[in-house]
């Protein structure tokens, strides 16, 4: 059977983001046997490829490990996902999905705090609690090297700190690893893969999606990668490239 120039190019596109998928489990040992792993599924473009990606990879032997995927509801928050279709979704990536639905409990602490550090505190909670309950071992995020370079500069330009999401991090109090599969692919690249995939968009947006220090902070680096397009390999590449030198002359 001939195939079509946009099953070419899907194929070719699946191919190049599971190339970078697998480095980066690799790289930094993301998988290991034995793991159960649960994935933060919100619905949108980003955690739709890490269950796309994490499914058909858990159907190799090696390494032997589980999936499942949570979606977490906040009560306050009026933005919604198709629940059908993220069923659907996970059932052909052959990953179990489990729903909960979860409240703001403090309203005196939302009045000082933002809504979205509230809701992201509260979904997070949520996936540790389960994660424990079914007995996983790590908690996967679908960040990708976009949100890792707009995490770098909004602790430069809030905190004073030259810090970011790692692709694992151990956590202190609880037997649990955060783990980034996404870590190295571009969101320019999740964006092409998710029109050609005809993932859909959730039904609802956060109605705070436009108005966050995050939003601004990547329409910031837009415009980074807009005076240079190698923009996220420089800033990437600084993370592991420190240096503590300074100019003796520069007046501060």
């Amino acid at each position: 059977m001939i195939k079509t120039p946009e099953q070419i190019a899907l194929e070719k596109q699946r191919e190049r983001l599971t190339k970078r998928f697998h480095k980066a489990c690799a790289d930094y040992g993301l998988i290991a046997d034995g793991d159960h792993i649960l994935i933060g599924l919100s619905g949108g473009k980003d955690s739709l490829l890490l269950t796309e990606l994490l499914g058909r990879r858990a159907q190799i032997y090696v390494p032997r490990f589980k999936v499942t995927a949570l979606h977490v509801r906040v009560r306050e928050r009026d933005y919604h996902t198709d629940l059908s279709y993220l069923q659907s979704f996970c059932d052909e990536a052959k990953v179990p999905l489990l729903v909960r639905d979860v409240e703001i409990s403090s309203p005196r602490n939302e009045s000082h705090s933002s809504p979205c550090f509230l809701c992201s505190w509260f979904r997070r909670k949520e996936l540790f609690n389960v994660a424990q309950e079914i007995g996983c071992n790590k908690i996967a995020f679908g960040h990708h090297r976009d949100d890792i370079a707009q995490t770098l500069l909004m602790n430069l330009i809030f905190q004073g700190a030259f810090a970011t999401m790692p692709p694992m991090l151990q956590m202190d109090k609880m037997p649990l690893q955060l783990i980034r599969p996404l870590c190295l692919i571009d969101e320019a690249d999740i964006i092409s893969y998710a029109a050609m995939r005809s993932y859909r968009k959730q039904t609802k947006l956060c109605p705070f999606e436009h108005v966050s220090s995050r939003e601004k902070v990547k329409t910031l680096l837009d415009q980074i990668k807009a005076l240079n397009p190698e923009a996220l390999d420089s800033i990437y590449g600084a993370l592991t490239n420190i240096k503590t030198d300074y100019l003796p002359n520069c007046k501060l």
